[in-house]
């Protein structure tokens, strides 16, 4: 007999566990499906994001940070330290520990809110009345009907034509979050073939801790999505600090060499520069971070009608309804930014729209950060969109350097830098290249969802000292009226 539920979702990443909660919330009877195993087999919910993507990486980011603190800065605030090392296997068993806290802390609260869980693979297997039949596939094989279903599938890294992940010498992120895991050691050299989130985040972790780090960039420009005035100055520190760019490059051939007991000794990539060039770069580990693919696969969706588009995505509407009657999609495996938070918007959106609400997401809001140090954050339109649109605005920025908070901090990079239209003075975006630019970029996203003009961010009380004064200096640069520098 098959189980039967208002609501089932299949996947439980930072889109479908939000969508599965908060249509438990209200009051719907909601099984979520989930495939992903810890290393004992057991269940781990969160997908991509806590298993290989946004928790552990930031784990390791502060790990490494802490080390390059102690290690370079340290004695600035007369600190004296001797025989400083960094135990890399502590570091990834204490990411490890980060993922599994998060792990549990879903299950949990699966069971707090009613929640079925089911540990497998998730298909369809034919629309029935009153419904859709899932077939859940895994230790425990069920099948499932639901009057509603979610997919949250999320996505995978993609992989270099030619030069498929081993995770042992050519890296996703996934293999890139174990370097170390079983030699307790960081690569010599390492490359990286992306300069995205992704390549930035996990060049800066392998560096910090002694890796000579080569990126290589097919795009001819820098961070090309950013403000240009914000890319330009995260390259320069970026390349200060010791991680070499080469952009505009042309990837040729990837070549693993034999080493010890089998196993890839070194990789080495050819490419060609801007220019033409032939050059070549050898490394222990190579990432390979050019952007990711919806997973699809294995869901069966032509059993309900539904298809792929070209690019592989499930094709939905603005409110993520797909071209079938109650089948929904969100987060990676649909159009739109790639990002968690992306995902858990429309999550609760879909899980309202279900109950008779009417939840709403702004694409034109979602923040995007990259937690490097320094960090980079950004809402809204960057300055070289607004200048294509022909939108006239004024712009206004204020550098950390003149922050009295950053200057105890001991980190005074990058600026804020704030975009207003030239008639209404409304908000139109805000980019940050500096300390905590993924904490100080929620104000920006909460004016801009208010329609505030600059003059509002300026006449608001900022504590002093602190970071977000330097928010508040940038929105008064943009009448050229700066009070602190």
């Amino acid at each position: 007999m098959s189980k039967q539920f208002d609501v089932i979702v299949i996947g439980a990443g930072p889109g479908g566990y939000i969508a599965a909660i908060r249509a438990a919330q209200l009051g719907l009877n909601v099984a979520c499906i989930d495939e992903w195993k810890n290393e004992k087999g057991g269940p781990a919910p969160g997908g991509t994001c806590t298993n290989v993507g946004c928790i552990p990486s930031k784990a390791l980011l502060q790990s490494s940070e802490h080390f390059e603190q102690a290690a370079h800065h340290f004695g600035e605030h007369g600190i004296s330290l001797k025989d400083l090392k960094m135990d890399v296997k502590k570091m990834i068993a204490r990411k490890d520990g980060v993922v599994k806290q998060n792990n549990d802390g879903i299950l949990y609260l699966f069971k707090k809110n009613k929640v079925s869980f089911f540990h497998g693979k998730g298909s369809f297997v034919k629309a029935v009345d009153g419904g859709y039949e899932i077939a859940v596939t895994g230790d425990k094989s069920e099948t499932l009907t639901g009057k509603q279903i979610i997919v949250a599938t999320g996505s995978s890294a993609r992989q270099l034509p030619g030069a498929p992940f081993d995770e042992e010498n050519i890296l996703s992120n996934d293999g890139a979050l174990r370097i170390g895991k079983t030699s307790g050691a960081a690569p010599k050299k390492l490359g990286v073939i992306g300069s995205g989130v992704i390549g930035l985040e996990m060049g800066s972790v392998w560096r910090r801790l002694g890796a000579e780090v080569t990126v290589l960039e097919m795009a001819p420009s820098f961070l090309g999505g950013c403000d240009a005035a914000v890319a330009k100055e995260a390259e320069k520190i970026f390349r200060k600090q010791g991680l070499s760019f080469e952009l505009g490059v042309k990837i040729g051939e990837v070549k693993v060499a034999a080493g010890k007991n089998g196993k890839g000794g070194s990789v080495t990539v050819h490419y060609e520069d801007a220019n033409g060039k032939a050059h070549s770069i050898d490394s222990d580990r190579l990432i390979v971070s050019i952007g990711r693919v919806p997973n699809t696969e294995g869901l069966t969706l032509d059993a309900v009608g539904l298809a792929p588009d070209e690019r592989g995505f499930i094709p939905v509407d603005d409110e993520c309804r797909t071209s079938v009657p109650n089948i929904y999609a969100i987060g990676d495996v649909v159009r739109g930014p790639m990002l968690a938070h992306k995902a858990e918007e429309e999550a609760v959106a879909v899980a309202e729209r279900i109950a008779g609400q009417h939840g709403h997401v702004d694409f034109a809001l979602i923040p995007w950060v990259i937690y490097t140090s320094p960090e980079i954050a950004w809402v809204g339109k960057t300055e070289q969109q607004l200048k294509e649109q022909g939108v006239a605005y004024k712009a206004g920025s204020f550098p950390f350097m003149a922050n009295g908070r950053a200057r105890a901090l001991g980190d005074t990079t990058g600026f804020v830098k704030f975009l207003a239209d030239a008639k209404t003075d409304e908000i139109l975006g805000v980019h940050i290249v500096g300390p905590y630019a993924s904490e100080l970029i929620a104000e920006a996203c909460v004016a801009m969802a208010f329609r505030a003009s600059s003059e509002d961010i300026a006449r608001i009380c900022h504590a002093h000292p602190s970071l977000s004064e330097s928010t508040k200096e940038a929105a008064l640069a943009v009448d050229k009226r700066t009070l602190s520098f």
